[in-house]
Order: structure tokens, then sequence, then C-alpha cells
């Protein structure tokens, strides 16, 4: 299967990293919207070097930030907790902004990609899914620290998603 490597930056002035980003490999890229005053220019600048380009969207945010430049975004790392640290638990509240940013996708003709960022477990896969996540990132909850092993626990955790799917 292929490899994707996503790269999410957790920096001021993205833009900075972008170069290096691109020479090392990477396939995404996504930044924090109030990380730079120049998202257009930011998002265009990794288009323009082979990238995919994306945005996080913090749970403090409102879904329509992203209206001005929507059409630009390959995907956006939908955040479920608030960024800073693994092992937080998935936020009251974050379904329901899920199915909101799903919705503007629809409603606007969209195509970028959903990925959920943080505190994912088992008993949310699904209402993730059917609300509009195309991808999650994992953790402790599903496979870091898990009893049966990482390479078990990623097998068990792709057979989960693809009985939802």
């Amino acid at each position: 299967p292929d490899c994707v490597m996503e790269v999410h930056l957790m920096v001021s002035n993205p833009q900075d990293y972008i170069r290096s980003m691109a020479s090392s490999g990477c396939d995404m890229l996504s930044f924090h919207i109030d990380s730079t005053s120049f998202v257009r220019r930011t998002l265009s600048e990794i288009k323009e070097n082979g990238m995919k380009a994306g945005i996080a969207l913090n749970p403090s945010q409102r879904i329509d930030i992203i209206e001005p430049f929507a059409n630009m975004l390959d995907h956006i790392v939908f955040m479920s907790v608030e960024p800073g640290f693994a092992g937080q638990s998935f936020l009251p509240g974050s379904i329901e902004r899920l199915r909101q940013l799903s919705d503007f996708r629809a409603q606007n003709n969209l195509s970028f990609q959903i990925i959920v960022d943080g505190g994912a477990h088992y008993g949310i896969l699904k209402d993730l899914i059917v609300n509009g996540c195309d991808a999650v990132v994992t953790n402790i909850y599903t496979i870091f620290n898990q009893p049966d092993g990482i390479i078990s626990a990623c097998k068990r955790f792709e057979e989960t998603v693809r009985s939802i799917t």
C-alpha cells in the first residue's frame, strides 16, 4: 500500500517551513489558521511546492472561518481537542461541529478531506464516519499502549473501520 506523509505544523510562520517539508517528501501539509496573517498565500505556496494544502480548525474556531479560502483546501484537520498534548478526551460537541463542517463542504460543493484529530476512540468511530470524517488521527485510545501491541492494534483498528464503512 501507498504511504502518505501528512505533516501538521504547530508553529508560527508556517510559510518558513514549506520548502523543507517538500524536500523531505511531505505529501500533505497543514497549519493552524491563526499562525499566519497570510492563509491564502501559505496555501498557494504549499501547492506550488507539490503538496496538498490544509488547515487545522481548532475547537474554539467557528466553522465559517474557512469560507474565504475553502476552495483552496485539500484537507482540514478538524481538532476535537485543544491542540497541545496527546491523551486528551474527545470534546463534547465535536460530533455536531463535524456535521456542520461536513454540511458546509456539501452545501458549497467542495471536496476537501476531513481529518479528525484528538481523543478518537472506538466508541465514537461510527459517529465520526457517518458525520463526514474521511480519516482519523489515532492515538493512545486505539493504537498506542494497547495490550495486544501496536501491529495487532493497528489491524484491529483497520478492521473496525472497515466494518463500519
